[in-house]
């Protein structure tokens, strides 16, 4: 008989998948790294279950211990499940801006959700920085992930997603692309095939509101480049210690708007329904044609689900809100 133990052990070896429709302009081969066969429908149970395991066997979870996290509702969710099966507490904390969907699902699976202000500075008692470090403090037998901060955030995917892309494109993988949040994806994924292949192009996408790409193109952080933004899941206001700057080639931008009409065209032309951040992705992509050729094999990672965003870049009321459609 062939079966998993927990559902932990179903984290990780997930498809690639040609894109057809949407990438037809390129020279090159597309292919998708499609992380929502995850069980939590996303790229970040990968490393929330590596954070997990190595406070366990640091001794900084114990149990019965109370995990504490800030987040945009993926991590929050790879957590919550690590949490149920070895038997922890979970607590969320996340911001305003985040879909109703991520903290109905997060409560679903059983964790305490804390929402605070998306429009606070990180340094603000407020933010969903400050709240998760404050919890943590006041919480006896608790645990705060940091996933900024934590390298086994950037480990997991040195482990597991760089060597699964390795392997998938036989070694014949010249660009990787993926939006950046916490920076551990990018960072482990981009180590590894730099090492097989220092030759791998490594692009980052981020979006308008975000220091990422002033920072590695200046080394400035300009705190002018800061304002709120809808994109959810990439894009940050602070460095984590987990973007490796020096293995990145470069950034692109890509606008609210865009990302949100990707997304819908993602699942109206490819039949692949998925998360904001997947269509900043693959609009990014585009954005960088000019540096793919006929015999490249570019890999693009697809972070999360689009059942979380249903309210939102799905319900053309929303989008007509925004502006992004007539």
């Amino acid at each position: 008989m062939e079966y998993a133990n927990n559902i932990l052990e179903t984290i990780g070896k997930t498809p690639l998948v040609k894109l057809n429709s949407l990438t037809a302009e390129l020279p090159c081969l597309v292919l998708a790294k499609y992380e929502t066969f995850n069980p939590g429908n996303s790229v970040k149970d990968r490393m929330a279950l590596q954070m997990v395991e190595d406070a366990e066997v640091a001794g900084i979870l114990k149990p019965g211990g109370t995990i504490i996290e800030g987040t945009s509702g993926n991590t929050g969710m790879g957590l919550a499940l690590a949490a149920v099966v070895k038997g922890y507490k979970m607590i969320c904390v996340i911001s305003d801006k985040q879909s109703k969907e991520k903290i109905d699902i997060l409560k679903a699976v059983g964790s305490e959700v804390h929402v605070c202000p998306t429009d606070v500075a990180p340094e603000d008692p407020r933010s969903y920085y400050s709240t998760a470090k404050r919890l943590s403090k006041e919480i006896p037998n608790s645990w705060y992930v940091n996933q900024y901060d934590n390298p086994s955030n950037c480990k997991a995917h040195y482990l597991s997603t760089g060597p699964e892309i390795w392997e998938q494109t036989d070694g014949k993988v010249t660009h990787f692309v993926v939006g950046v949040g916490t920076g551990g994806t990018i960072s482990g994924v981009g180590s590894y095939l730099k090492q097989q292949n220092p030759n791998v192009k490594v692009w980052g996408i981020d979006t308008y509101g975000s220091v990422f790409k002033k920072y590695h193109e200046t080394g400035i952080f300009d705190e002018n480049e800061i304002y709120p933004y809808v994109t959810e899941g990439i894009g940050e206001d602070i460095l984590p210690k987990n973007v490796n700057f020096g293995i990145i080639d470069g950034f692109t931008k890509v606008t609210d708007k865009d990302a949100a009409v990707y997304t819908q065209r993602l699942a109206k032309e490819e039949g692949m329904f998925l998360g904001n951040s997947a269509g900043a992705a693959i609009k990014g992509l585009l954005q960088l044609k000019e540096h793919f050729s006929k015999d490249d094999v570019v890999v693009v990672l697809f972070h999360d689900h689009g059942s979380r965003y249903v309210g939102k870049m799905f319900n053309d009321d929303w989008m007509r809100e925004k502006g992004y459609i007539d």
